[in-house]
């Protein structure tokens, strides 16, 4: 716990620091057209109409280009994202509803047709009841696409389990940890693809279903 509560206090101070001298204008532009990037590379696209959760959705999550969807938005930091961020404001996104909470205090079973938690679940700290609460959000037939940074290395994984490397992010697994855990989960995968590699991380997209009882 304590690794996600000096997380949370790192995150808020990343992102004043990342957004100064940016625009909302341009950052929030930048940020649509990459979502949209994002989509295209996924091929999928939410129905209009469908309830869609953006978990852990940031101050600029794909929840501000789904102007056409039932969306919900969590994350634990949302409030200060409001109050201390000019690139963010609740009033700018009327068709979504937003909740000041973590992922793993969901309690909304079989409530969403669509699931995103794109680069977010490795930021939680407990990853266990994270992963159960988004699966169990889940409409049987829905889809969660789940964007992650996974370690390439064993030895590096484990040696950041231990100690905090990677201040930002208190989860450490590896790809296989995600589809393990998913496919134990009774989802069926749909596709999988890497978007970026760095010397220690991949940055992957898994693009899952929950099957019809």
């Amino acid at each position: 716990m304590w690794r996600w509560q000096a997380a949370q206090f790192i995150e808020i101070r990343w992102w004043r620091r990342y957004l100064s001298g940016r625009s909302p204008e341009q950052y929030l532009s930048w940020k649509r057209q990459y979502w949209t990037y994002f989509l295209d590379k996924c091929a999928f696209y939410p129905a209009e109409g469908t309830r869609v959760l953006d978990a852990g959705c940031g101050p600029a999550g794909i929840f501000t280009i789904l102007r056409k969807n039932e969306v919900w938005a969590f994350d634990p930091l949302l409030d200060r994202y409001d109050a201390q961020l000019e690139h963010f404001k609740k009033a700018d996104y009327p068709w979504v509803r937003f909740e000041n909470q973590t992922l793993e205090s969901l309690d909304l079973k079989d409530f969403f047709d669509v699931v995103f938690c794109l680069n977010a679940v490795n930021h939680v700290a407990k990853w266990d009841g994270a992963m159960t609460a988004l699966v169990q959000s889940l409409k049987p037939g829905g889809t969660l696409i789940l964007s992650i940074d996974v370690h390439r290395y064993g030895f590096l994984k484990n040696l950041f389990r231990l100690l905090p490397g990677d201040v930002l992010h208190p989860q450490q697994h590896d790809l296989n940890d995600y589809a393990s855990w998913l496919s134990a989960s009774g989802l069926v995968m749909l596709r999988m693809f890497p978007l970026k590699k760095e010397r220690i991380f991949e940055y992957w997209v898994l693009v899952v279903t929950r099957p019809v009882d």
